[in-house]
């Protein structure tokens, strides 16, 4: 089974479809029925699943949709590319532990999972960034490696490049003839939450 599209309550269809799509998240359909029936889907860039709302699309109190999780490989850069869309964001922060208050910052040690920020859509449903960096194991199909923007590919490359220096530093500062193979090998690790090359 994987997750298709999840509902959420809005009051006010148009406004939510300018908020969505001004986000950058693809417009897949708008269905309406009559005047008691419409719905909107729209989908983050890169996500396999989708977010529908509308007119009768479901019972649920306008704003009531809270803690809606999305994942970003740089916090930081995600964040400055809403604000220059108009969205209100947060501040950047991150907790030392599960259920423990929140810290300002990005989790100095960066670790994945573990930087935070958030933003809301006109009605009040709330969506919490997640910056992560490298997948907890059983988290990704191994077998598949994808990336939702050019940001997200440099982000990766960058990581890969600093992990690569180090390995060169090891090998006596040799220069490794076959440092892309390297490379694909530690971005598709990292992606995987599996080991991560040496």
């Amino acid at each position: 089974m994987k997750l298709e599209v999840v509902t959420i309550p809005v009051s006010d269809v148009e406004r939510a479809k300018t908020f969505y799509t001004g986000l950058g998240w693809r417009l897949d359909a708008d269905f309406t029925v009559g005047d008691a029936f419409r719905v909107v889907q729209v989908t983050p860039s890169g996500s396999p699943s989708s977010v529908h709302f509308g007119t009768n699309a479901t019972s649920a109190e306008p704003g009531s949709a809270q803690g809606l999780f999305l994942i970003v490989s740089d916090i930081e850069t995600t964040r400055a590319e809403l604000i220059v869309r108009g969205v209100a964001v947060s501040d950047v922060f991150h907790r030392a532990g599960p259920g423990k208050p929140a810290i300002s910052g990005r989790d100095p040690q960066r670790r994945s999972y573990g930087s935070f920020a958030t933003f809301s859509d006109p009605d009040g449903n709330t969506w919490l960034l997640q910056e992560v960096t490298d997948r907890l194991p059983g988290r990704v199909d191994t077998n598949t490696t994808n990336f939702t923007s050019s940001t997200e590919l440099a982000a990766a490359l960058r990581r890969a490049a600093s992990a690569h220096g180090e390995h060169e530093k090891r090998n006596g500062d040799q220069h490794d003839a076959n440092w892309s193979d390297w490379y694909a090998a530690y971005i598709v690790a990292e992606q995987a939450g599996q080991p991560l090359p040496l």
